[in-house]
């Protein structure tokens, strides 16, 4: 009988009586042991084998779904029902039948979430830009292959990939797929794994087979020249902004905006929209509208409705008399998700890690990862090419004798014995006489041998050239740049995303005046909680509702059609106006400005300033003890950004920031206990938002600046002890008057 485990030092036995009268015994696991044992495995198993794509553009479910089809001849072949693909499937994926389904719905032409979909596909997939449409069930739709995955499983069976045990260990599936082309960054796709997210966007394929060769000739090009924008197979128009997509393309992170396509119709007196952003749908867009109307913000729609049939999406919108349609359609871009913003996380596991790429570092993985691929699959013909050079010249030994080679055999009484009397009869090994003695009768005659004999000398001059392959990278970059334009000319499409270079500030400026302009008085709290509160709301209620553990850190007076800048501990400055966020109370928590914002992934709020019209300056105090004065303009911009990256110097972390309108004396206090005050008209402005500024305190290494005030909000009594003649000072320790009650925190 196996001995009862003792419980471990620490865990607490708990009897609880259940309804039976029994009273079983418990085990307290602790918490950590139940992070380790427990959570972290099934972390790592849904971030490994199921929510991350990897470097061939696919996820698991994906890759196994296409693997099959491909055994069961489908690619080529005619089309079979759904259902039979997706019981075919279960034999590599485990998961239930909805699940496999719902995978080849998403690949599928019908659909139309991919530029180039991998499944051509027959019947009701239903569309990806309604949410309400549903696809119709596998027994009643068929699919096969597109032809553009021959060139995903192309020469598959030459070792170009690994194969992998399935679940069960019955069968063998590639652990990735031998892509000719980086369909990683052809093929849109999302994940949201545990901790970690994935959202990639797709590109045009001619487009990125250029980048792809523009890389391989030349590693440091410019990618941007080559590869012009994300595109999209809903279309639509990107809002081209060269800074986010030059961050995009080197951090794997940003985001950019994409509005929908539409065109008026005078004689009708209507506004048809027939492209719309990818990331939203019409259901969406007429819910957001029908609120607008309802809510009195929008007056000069008459009606509203889908017309979209088999000629594909079309939204129609009646105009009241006198409507102005330019100026109703700027209104529903910035109110609704006709115009929406598409956030990138280029998050891909590479060799079973994953890690957020730039498109540079995805071509170069893609790179390395295709040149061993042609390489395996280099080696694998040369070998077989080997095998049979090694046959032939075996062949080549029995030409001399034929007949001998023919007693041989009829001499022989045991059939096990034939291989070794010809292996001694003619001084070849075992593979060269079992390929002999396997030789049909009628090929026994010389025209035949002669014939395989001259084989050799071609032989032997591929398998040369097939070691000169595989020994030489730049033949293997040629031959892959050679599949890339191959690809191109066989399979590339005009872009479906148009992108506008230039957008109107007169545009911007019609939808600042819309905006209704009211006072407003503005909290945020310390971990950058954002509420908005009429001066009526707040005379009913002042009392603020945080967080727990949270509390104050900054408020204003201000107006509805002023803007918001907040700065993080990235260098980064989010911008927005404050009429983006709906009026609150004082009550509820109010919006956390990093998901409304938009911010990176452990990005932390610092600081925040609100203006007007851009004037006046922003002082920067760093804990190395440096100062810099910028220019606020410095920060405004032609169009709406909603992110500024080195919105300051990342030399040293930030210790305070404070917005100026005009000079006044600053004290500044060190974890020394020290203090100076120097006048704010020592700092010269600079319009470089980056500037490392100047000295003002003198450390010791192991002490940083704290804070800074100005000094009428400081307990300093005797100011005249730490005023600065000359910068930068170490500064006089604090006496026990001047000390107070010191804010550690950043101020406006």
């Amino acid at each position: 009988m196996a001995k009862k485990k003792a419980p471990e030092e620490g865990a607490k036995k708990v009897n609880n009586p259940n309804v039976m009268g029994l009273r079983p015994e418990v085990l307290e696991q602790p918490i950590t042991e139940t992070l380790e044992v427990n959570y972290m495995p099934y972390a790592m198993s849904v971030i490994v084998s199921r929510a991350i794509p990897e470097i061939d553009g696919f996820k698991p479910s994906h890759r196994k779904l296409l693997y099959t089809m491909y055994q069961m001849h489908l690619l080529g072949g005619a089309r079979t029902k759904s259902a039979n693909i997706v019981g075919q499937t279960m034999k590599l994926n485990p998961h239930g039948d909805a699940a496999i389904y719902d995978t080849m719905v998403r690949l599928s032409r019908g659909y139309g979430a991919l530029l180039h979909p991998l499944v051509d596909s027959k019947g009701n997939f239903g569309k990806v830009y309604s949410r309400d449409m549903a696809w119709a069930a596998s027994r009643y739709t068929e699919a096969r292959l597109d032809p553009v995955c021959g060139e995903l499983f192309r020469d598959i069976d030459q070792d170009t990939v690994d194969f992998v045990d399935n679940y069960d260990g019955s069968m063998k599936e590639p652990a990735l797929l031998p892509t000719t082309f980086p369909n990683v960054l052809v093929s849109a796709n999302q994940g949201i794994a545990v901790g970690m997210a994935s959202n990639l966007c797709g590109f045009n394929l001619g487009e990125v087979c250029d980048a792809a060769v523009a890389f391989l000739n030349n590693p440091g090009t410019d990618l941007l020249g080559v590869l012009k924008a994300p595109d999209f197979p809903t279309g639509g128009a990107l809002l081209y902004d060269e800074a986010a997509l030059r961050q995009i393309y080197a951090t794997g992170r940003g985001s950019f905006q994409v509005r929908s396509k539409w065109r008026h119709l005078p004689k009708e007196n209507l506004i048809e929209i027939y492209e719309i952003p990818y990331t939203t749908t019409v259901e969406a867009i007429m819910d957001k509208v029908a609120e607008l109307i309802k809510a009195g913000k929008i007056r000069e729609i008459a009606d509203m409705r889908d017309e979209t049939d088999l000629n594909g999406l079309k939204l129609t919108i009646d105009l009241k008399r006198g409507a102005d349609p330019e100026k109703l359609m700027s209104k529903l871009f910035r109110s609704t998700s006709l115009q929406d913003s598409f956030a990138c996380n280029f998050n891909i596991l590479i060799a079973g890690m994953p890690r957020v790429m730039g498109v540079g570092e995805i071509l170069d993985e893609w790179t390395a990862w295709r040149m061993d691929g042609v390489r395996r699959r280099t080696y694998f013909v040369m070998k077989k090419k080997q095998e049979k050079l090694h046959l032939l010249k075996g062949l080549k030994r029995i030409l001399l004798d034929i007949d001998r080679a023919i007693r041989i055999i009829r001499e022989t009484e045991e059939d096990a014995e034939v291989v070794p009397n010809l292996m001694i009869g003619f001084g070849i090994d075992d593979v060269q006489a079992e390929y002999v003695a396997d030789i049909k009768l009628r090929n026994i005659n010389q025209e035949y041998i002669l014939k395989r004999i001259e084989e050799v000398a071609g032989l032997e001059e591929e398998i040369a050239d097939l070691q000169a392959i595989v020994s030489d990278p730049g033949r293997i970059k040629q031959i892959i740049v050679s599949e890339l334009e191959l690809v191109k000319k066989k399979y590339a499409q005009p872009r479906r995303t148009e992108i506008v270079y230039e957008l109107q500030a007169a545009a911007e400026a019609e939808d600042a005046q819309d905006v209704p302009d009211y006072p407003v008085h503005v909290f945020c709290s310390r971990e950058g909680y954002f509420k908005k509160i009429t001066p009526q709301s707040l005379r009913m209620s002042g009392e603020q509702k945080y967080k727990e553990g949270d509390g104050p850190f900054l408020q204003w007076e201000a107006s509805n059609r002023d803007e918001l800048l907040v700065f993080t501990d990235r260098q980064q400055c989010y911008k927005a106006r404050l009429s983006d966020f709906d009026d609150a109370k004082a009550s509820v928590l109010g919006d956390y400005l990093p998901t409304k914002l938009g911010m990176d992934a452990e990005e932390t709020f610092l600081w925040a300033c609100i203006t007007a019209d851009y004037s006046g300056h922003l002082l920067f105090f760093f804990q190395n003890g440096k100062a810099a004065r910028v220019e606020l303009s410095a920060y405004q911009t032609q169009t709406r950004r909603k992110r500024l990256t080195g919105a300051y110097c990342d030399k040293s972390p930030l210790a305070a920031a404070y917005l100026l309108q005009e000079d006044m004396e600053m004290a500044v206090y060190s974890t020394e206990g020290r203090a100076v005050i120097f006048h704010t008209a020592c700092l010269n402005p600079k319009s470089t938002r980056s500037t490392q500024g100047v000295n003002i305190m003198t450390l010791k290494p192991k002490w940083r600046v704290e804070s800074a005030l100005p000094l009428d909000q400081t307990p300093i009594v005797n100011a005249a002890r730490y005023r600065a003649r000359s910068l930068p000072v170490a500064g006089a320790l604090l006496r026990e008057e001047d000390r107070g009650e010191q804010q550690m925190t950043l101020l406006d």
